[in-house]
């Protein structure tokens, strides 16, 4: 479990990140465009995973999959359409 501290408007608050390892499997190649914001967000991320596990995020599109996998797995709404089909 990884955990750390942010400061939102004074206030210290302690949050569980939701990736805590990128898995080194095979990759299917995948283009997409991502509004500057969601990058800027993606590479603060990096940043903070890099530091609580003190290995280095090489290449921040990598945190992507993993981030995906883990809405689909905590979306019940498409667990549940998935089983129908």
């Amino acid at each position: 479990m990884i955990w750390c501290s942010n400061r939102i408007q004074g206030e210290r608050m302690s949050t569980r990140l939701k990736i805590t390892t990128i898995p080194d499997d095979k990759p299917t190649r995948l283009t997409v465009e991502l509004p500057a914001a969601v990058y800027k967000d993606l590479s603060a991320y990096a940043e903070v995973l890099s530091r609580e596990t003190g290995e280095q995020v090489k290449d921040v599109t990598r945190l992507i999959g993993p981030m995906i996998a883990r809405f689909m797995a905590s979306d019940r709404a498409f667990a549940k359409a998935r089983k129908k089909s």
